[in-house]
């Protein structure tokens, strides 16, 4: 089959991790998949599980999409999307990334092609194993501690507090709705969609 595009959350794999900043990413692709088992149009199903990843083919935007998560820990996420890519000949360009960024506050998010990596570990083995940057990356913020000491990997393995926790699926929401647009209508739309977004005011139908 010739699918259209993959969208691949970053995160780590494990209870521990369900609940924690840094996998926003797999938080993401969680929610497609739930609207998509509520939506017989989009026709989910797993089509392969590795030591490596997980993947699955959804009817996204009007056309057959993977969705994928490694499995591999955030440090070696290009591992595994070098190996999807290659298996189902798809190149950087249809690839769309998706993790936490530090340097947006919760409830912003950016979409960009290309650039550099901030630091983020799971974009740096993409990137490295692809060989290019050259591909979509959808930054969805978490924001930096207030204590200025606090390490910021302790930062990112620990859960959302819980009222921040209560606002993230309006942020997937938003999130999904981006990428619909952006498979739909071109980047152009789809980052002026979802680079406006704030929790702090109203989003706009």
């Amino acid at each position: 089959m010739d699918y259209k595009g993959v969208i691949v959350g970053l995160g780590n794999p494990g209870v521990q991790y369900e609940s924690t900043r840094h996998n926003i990413g797999f938080m993401l692709v969680d929610y497609i998949l739930a609207l998509a088992e509520s939506r017989k149009s989009m026709r989910p199903e797993k089509i392969e599980e590795s030591g490596d990843y997980e993947l699955w083919r959804v009817k996204f935007a009007g056309a057959y999409r993977l969705i994928a998560k490694p499995m591999t820990y955030m440090n070696l996420s290009g591992k595994a999307v070098s190996k999807i890519c290659g298996r189902h000949g798809l190149k950087p360009k249809d690839l769309v990334v998706i993790h936490d960024e530090l340097d947006l506050p919760l409830g912003r998010m950016k979409l960009k092609s290309g650039g550099g990596n901030n630091g983020h570990n799971g974009l740096e083995s993409v990137q490295e194993r692809l060989g290019t940057p050259d591909f979509y990356r959808l930054r969805i913020g978490v924001g930096r501690p207030q204590d200025q000491y606090k390490d910021i990997s302790e930062w990112v393995l620990e859960p959302f507090l819980k009222e921040n926790a209560e606002r993230v699926p309006e942020i997937l929401k938003h999130a999904t709705k981006g990428l619909d647009i952006l498979y739909r209508r071109g980047d152009g739309l789809a980052t002026q969609h979802i680079n406006r977004f704030s929790l702090d005011k109203p989003e706009e139908s």
